[in-house]
C-alpha cells in the first residue's frame, strides 16, 4: 500500500473519544476500534494485516519508535506523544500508551494493544520542536546520534523519559484514570 503524501491539515480529535488498536508482536494490525478506522481514513480491511507504521508520520523521529519498541518488547509500558498520518495525508496528535499481552506459560509477548487519546496542545507545542531537532540529527548522524541527543536533553532537565512525558501530558487525575480503565477493559 502506498503511503500518502503529508498535508498541512490537522484532524482535531474528540477529547471524549479514544483510539484503540491491537497488533501482533511484530506490529501487524489485528484490530482497530471504530474511531481508529474513522480517524485513520482507512477502511477496516485496508488496516487489518498492515504494519502499524502505515500511520507513521514522516515528522516523527525514528528514535521515538525505537524507544517504544525496546520497551514494549520487554513487556514494559511507555507513554508517548505521537504525530500520526491519515490516509488522505492529514495528521493528528495523540498520547499513546501500550498494554502488552504475555503468554502465561512461555512469558512470550503475544500482542500489543495501544490506547490513544487526543494530545494536549501544550504537549504538542513542546514535542514538535524536539522532534524536529531529532529528525535533523537523524538525517546527519543517524538514529544513534539522535538517541545521544535525547539522553543529553533529558539529563540536562534531570528527568527520565517517562517523567518528562508524564509531566507534559498531565498523566494524573482523569487522564491517568482513562488509561487505567482502558487497560482493564481490554485485558
Amino acid at each position: 500500500m502506498q503511503r500518502p503524501e503529508p498535508k498541512n491539515n490537522q484532524i482535531k480529535l474528540d477529547p471524549k473519544r479514544y483510539i484503540v488498536s491491537k497488533t501482533d508482536k511484530h506490529g501487524i494490525i489485528e484490530y482497530g476500534n471504530d474511531y481508529f478506522v474513522e480517524i485513520s481514513g482507512y477502511t477496516e480491511p485496508e488496516l487489518l494485516g498492515q504494519p502499524h507504521s502505515i500511520i507513521r508520520h514522516p515528522d516523527m523521529p525514528k528514535i521515538v519508535f525505537k524507544l517504544m519498541w525496546d520497551r514494549i518488547n520487554k513487556a514494559q509500558n511507555i507513554m508517548a506523544v505521537v504525530k500520526n498520518l491519515a490516509k488522505d495525508g492529514s495528521y493528528y496528535w495523540v498520547v499513546t500508551e501500550f498494554q502488552p499481552k504475555v503468554d502465561p506459560i512461555t512469558n512470550d509477548i503475544i500482542s500489543h494493544t495501544a490506547f490513544r487519546k487526543a494530545a494536549p496542545q501544550k504537549a504538542v507545542d513542546v514535542m514538535e520542536p524536539i522532534y524536529q531537532k531529532l529528525l535533523e540529527i537523524e538525517k546527519e548522524g543517524g538514529m544513534e546520534a539522535s538517541e545521544k541527543y535525547l539522553r543529553g536533553f533529558l539529563e540536562e532537565k534531570g528527568v527520565t523519559y517517562d517523567e518528562f512525558v508524564n509531566d507534559l501530558v498531565g498523566n494524573k487525575g482523569l487522564f491517568k484514570i482513562f488509561f487505567t480503565a482502558m487497560k482493564k477493559l481490554f485485558s
